[in-house]
């Protein structure tokens, strides 16, 4: 019961920290829907780190059915923010290249200072 308890704090300061982070720091230009679907991109993202699925644009496709395009819109803003970090990969195929996120330390340390 304990864990649990602590899964859902966990999530909930989580889930706070994003809506600071995004709400609270728009970008120039930036319309609120875009930091609306930020938010609920950060959401799915958090869910995929937990289940320890690999963060890539074919992945969340898969889980959003967004087009590419509206995963690669959505997610180059979380980059710019800072909130995921991207690295070059190689593809499944192992042939050519993907691109690869992680949830960025900054943002991780800043959630650790929320721990019970």
């Amino acid at each position: 019961m304990a864990r649990a308890l602590k899964s859902q704090w966990h999530n909930l300061a989580f889930s706070g920290l994003i809506l600071h982070e995004i709400l609270d720091h728009p970008i120039e230009d930036e319309t609120p829907q875009a930091r609306l679907k930020q938010v609920g991109m950060m959401t799915i993202l958090y869910s995929m780190n937990q289940a320890h699925q690999q963060l890539t644009l074919s992945n969340i496709m898969e889980i959003t059915a967004l087009t590419r395009s509206g995963v690669k819109e959505t997610v180059d803003l979380l980059v710019k923010r800072g909130i995921l970090e991207e690295t070059i990969v190689k593809n499944s195929m192992g042939r050519g290249t993907a691109r690869q996120f992680r949830i960025s330390e900054t943002l991780l340390e800043k959630l650790s200072s929320f721990a019970p």
